[in-house]
């Protein structure tokens, strides 16, 4: 079994990548801040998608957090010190990183052993297949933080859930409890917390069974199937904004409630 820890200079965080069995294993471990991703950590996260393929034997990529978490997404603190440029380019390498798993010829599982949060929760819908338990909580609650919601981070969310579901998940910023989740399909199974990790191990080892050349033709069939138009993806929006993002990233750092602006949304 290969194993490789990279750790950060944040406090206590590290990646860990495995490999054993035909399957590759990643696990995000930053207790301290449930499981929160630094700009540094996405872009190493973006160099383990890119090597998984270097070894023939890998046929399935687990995807899990430490913990009793996934990932609460990025770390807002962390935006905090940006400016409003460092904080886009932070976001397109979450989009970067994001996207490398997504599109991985390989099955990829995420295993939601607790909250997957705002780009946490579009990480996992970039796994082919969601593992949860009853401590899986999923949302994306950007409009706390003046986040505004890229094309392709809206494109997961309305593949697999639909348009109003997608916005209400923002103009609410509520948060989905497992059953609920699973029930609307953004959990593939959901299963006791003591047996998460042993079955989704198990559910490695089923899939990577199976022929890799149906594994492949259903991924690429099912993307062209989801992805058939797409002239609606030709703009992107930025992913924050001038305005209500310096005040939503203060505010949750300060905790208290953002003061956003109350210009026209046409300005």
């Amino acid at each position: 079994m290969k194993v490789d820890i990279q750790r950060m200079k944040a406090e206590q965080a590290k990646i860990i990548y495995q490999e054993t069995a035909g399957l590759a294993i990643i696990t995000i471990h930053r207790p301290q801040k449930r499981n929160a991703l630094t700009a540094k950590m996405w872009k190493y996260l973006t160099e383990i998608g890119q090597k998984i393929l270097q070894n023939p034997k890998n046929k399935v990529v687990i995807l899990r957090g430490a913990g009793e978490q996934f990932t609460a997404g990025s770390d807002i603190k962390e935006f905090h010190q940006m400016s409003l440029e460092e904080a886009e380019n932070s976001f397109i390498l979450m989009e970067e990183a994001i996207s490398t798993f997504e599109n991985l010829p390989i099955p990829t599982i995420g295993v939601i052993n607790g909250p997957a949060m705002g780009a946490g929760l579009e990480l996992a819908l970039a796994c082919d297949l969601r593992i949860g338990s009853g401590r899986s909580r999923l949302g994306i609650p950007v409009g706390k933080l003046g986040i505004t919601l890229n094309n392709k981070f809206a494109q997961r969310l309305v593949n697999l859930i639909g348009p109003s579901l997608t916005k209400d998940l923002v103009y609410t910023g509520r948060v989905l409890k497992a059953e609920e989740a699973y029930r609307l399909g953004m959990l593939n199974y959901l299963v006791n917390d003591d047996i998460l990790d042993r079955y989704s191990i198990r559910m490695g080892k089923l899939v990577a069974s199976q022929a890799p050349s149906s594994l492949l033709a259903v991924k690429q069939s099912v993307s062209q199937c989801v992805n058939s138009v797409p002239e609606l993806w030709k703009g992107t929006t930025p992913f924050v904004d001038n305005y209500d993002f310096p005040e939503g990233v203060a505010a949750f750092v300060e905790k208290r409630i953002p003061r956003f602006s109350r210009r026209s949304i046409s300005n």
